[in-house]
């Protein structure tokens, strides 16, 4: 066969040894970065799951936020809705009530110039028949008096004209009858004269209570919402009632 220089072999084998080397240095080389990029390619894997889970459960909390917006938006409208009705409902009745403040307003001033008319005639009435109580009194003096001179001169002038004397007397009695009818129809007229002022105040104070019964009761369930929302209108109320009780009151 061939010959080859040993010089030649022995150039070869140590090529080989050092191309074998090289060759196991390559496959450890190899293995080392299979191995870190299986462990990079793992470690990837984790990161991505956990992003992955991550981004779910953003996912799911933005659902639920946007769910949970929507419901917060339709009761936000809703509520604009029952607010904006309130309002309206609030702004009727409040216009109600000014309409009916003013028409009272009104039938409260005609009735305190009707009661102040007819305070001003029991006033004059009363004074009248004060003046015709005095008259009575003192014609009633008089009478008495002349009754006793008449008596005395009757004694005195007996035996002198006993007819003239009897009809002095029976005119005299005559006027006292009269007198005292006089005096009787006076004090009757003067006590219904009360009587009539006790009922006309009487009634002006059951319909202003009344007035004000109708006007709590309206707003209390016109709107179905208690008194105690709506504190300014029926201080209002409240207030001017009574100024009107007081001023009538002082009238009367």
């Amino acid at each position: 066969g061939l010959k080859i220089p040993t010089n030649c072999f022995c150039g070869l084998q140590k090529e080989n040894r050092q191309l074998q080397q090289a060759s196991l240095r390559l496959e450890q080389e190899n293995d080392n970065l299979a191995h870190k990029l299986i462990s990079s390619k793992v470690a990837l894997r984790n990161t991505l799951d956990k992003a992955e889970d991550k981004v779910d459960e953003l996912t799911k909390d933005l659902m639920e936020t946007r769910q949970q917006l929507q419901i917060t938006e339709e009761e936000k409208r809703g509520k604009e809705e029952e607010v904006a009705m309130l309002k309206e409902v609030f702004r009727r009745e409040i216009e109600k009530a000014e309409q009916k403040l003013k028409r009272s307003s009104g039938i409260i001033a005609d009735y305190k110039q009707i009661c102040s008319q007819l305070t001003n005639r029991l006033e004059s009435q009363q004074a009248a028949h004060r003046e015709e109580m005095d008259s009575l009194k003192v014609r009633v003096a008089l009478f008495l008096w002349s009754f006793a001179k008449v008596t005395e001169q009757g004694v005195e002038e007996k035996d002198e004209d006993p007819t003239l004397e009897e009809a002095q007397i029976g005119g005299l009695e005559k006027e006292l009858v009269q007198t005292k009818l006089q005096m009787v129809e006076a004090t009757c007229k003067i006590q219904e004269l009360e009587h009539q002022k006790g009922i006309l105040t009487s009634d002006l104070q059951e319909a202003k209570n009344s007035w004000i019964s109708k006007a709590f009761t309206s707003l209390r369930t016109s709107s179905g919402e208690p008194l105690q929302t709506r504190p300014k209108t029926i201080k209002v109320l409240f207030l001017y009632f009574n100024c009107s009780s007081l001023a009538l009151s002082t009238s009367l």
